[in-house]
């Protein structure tokens, strides 16, 4: 009668180890074995790199969304300037009380009000379209991605002697710091024929880089005094610029803010300007999850085939262990272990090459660059300036759970397979 052994014991290891390391005669055995090995190991680290490349990019996105853009814009409904009228206006000439109240709701670090408009810049024969957004030197300060940028020109100290520009819209004027450029807006002068365009030259004294292609291809400061004039706002502001401690959250605010606004007070928040670009972005993380499992499915499909042909090739051994006493549910584990090393080695394997290439994505780019002569990242098209990877470990824990479970799976069906292989059978040719 075969004597029971306790599960997973150190023979049972031992003898997997040994069915691993084919000899010579079972090559083929052995050629499967690293076949799987190396497809776990690709679909291990493929799941981690995408996975550290979509959150990477996730989160440099709403970075500079947040760093250089407003988490809440609050403006007025359009008003009737005067009654019986068809003359409507969304001017806030309240904007100073309107921006204390929003500055005293719990949760609110800034409440900026701000002059916008659009523009055509000029400088010798080159001109491009504008946003040109008035704001104090002070609530200028506040914003990170502008006032701390990583590359700038100028100093943006002397904000209040000329005006700050994004730094491709500056290259493709041709302009650095201390050049004059002109800024030409439609809503000019009313004169008895009608509005004239409003011609101003300013000098540049700030060259920024957001972080964001869209906002430093098109965006202009100009001191909050000046944009009323150039802008025809005097004694108003279009809007007010709020920032907040937690911007995910932004949404709880919602009450406190249209109360502390007062009549007439509408919301916009970086969620509404974003959040169907996001939801497109966690969508599309969650159908490549979904498809680089596929992918690890399939390698580990190799560990069934691997262990399929070791089962045939070992039939001689299992019936000799059963002989001498080996349990069913030992000839299981054996197999088993067999395919859970395999398993075990390529998921590690994978996760050590996933982490390399995600934490050298720079370098990695600046080789695909190379070799493609450039353009392989198009900030024009993404947004972004660099392909950014981010390792979460919560991501990376997923990718080992998934090839391991998928790699533990696969193994039962020829583990049971060899576990009920009758040991006369086996043995009968002998």
């Amino acid at each position: 009668m075969a004597t029971r052994t306790a599960p997973f014991s150190g023979f049972e290891f031992l003898i997997a180890w040994r069915y691993l390391r084919a000899r010579r005669a079972e090559g083929g055995v052995s050629v499967m074995t690293w076949i799987s090995l190396i497809g776990i190991m690709l679909g291990v680290a493929a799941l981690i790199i995408t996975l550290a490349v979509r959150a990477g990019f996730r989160a440099e996105f709403v970075d500079t969304i947040l760093g250089s853009n407003a988490h809440v814009t609050v403006y007025s409904a359009p008003m009737e300037v005067a009654p019986d009228t068809d003359i409507f206006s969304s001017l806030m000439p309240d904007y100073e009380a309107r921006a204390a109240r929003l500055l005293k709701v719990p949760g609110v670090t800034r409440a900026a009000p701000l002059i916008r408009g659009q523009v055509m810049a000029t400088m010798n024969d080159r001109s491009n379209v504008a946003e040109v957004y008035g704001i104090s030197y002070e609530n200028l300060m506040t914003i990170p991605r502008v006032a701390h940028s990583d590359q700038i020109e100028g100093d943006i100290d002397s904000f209040g002697q000329g005006i700050a520009m994004g730094s491709e819209l500056a290259r493709e004027l041709g302009v650095a710091a201390g050049d004059t450029v002109k800024l030409i807006s439609p809503n000019g002068v009313k004169t008895p024929f009608g509005v004239s365009p409003r011609v101003n030259a300013y000098t540049v004294v700030y060259i920024f880089t957001a972080g964001r292609w869209d906002i430093d291809r098109t965006r202009i400061y100009m001191p909050f005094a000046e944009a009323q004039s150039f802008f025809n706002r005097e004694g108003g502001a279009d809007e007010i610029e709020v920032m907040v401690k937690d911007p995910e959250h932004v949404d709880d605010l919602t009450p406190d803010l249209i109360a502390a606004g007062g009549a007439g007070t509408m919301l916009w928040s970086w969620r509404d300007a974003s959040g169907s670009f996001l939801r497109a972005l966690t969508m599309e993380d969650n159908v490549m999850f979904v498809i680089l499992s596929v992918l690890v499915l399939i390698a580990t499909m190799n560990i069934t085939s691997g262990l399929i042909m070791l089962v045939k090739n070992k039939g001689r051994d299992i019936g000799i262990l059963r002989t001498m006493g080996l349990t069913e549910g030992s000839v299981m584990r054996v197999f088993f272990l067999c395919g859970a090393f395999t398993g075990t080695i390529g998921t590690a394997l994978g996760v050590g090459l996933g982490v390399l290439f995600a934490l050298n994505i720079s370098h990695v780019m600046d080789a695909v660059n190379w070799i493609s002569g450039g353009g392989a990242w198009d900030p024009s098209i993404r947004g972004i300036y660099e392909l950014p990877a981010k390792l979460i470990p919560w991501d990376v824990a997923k990718a080992v759970g998934l090839a391991l479970g998928l790699s533990f799976v696969v193994t039962i069906f020829p583990a049971r397979r060899a576990a009920r292989l009758n040991p006369v059978e086996a043995l009968r040719y002998e």
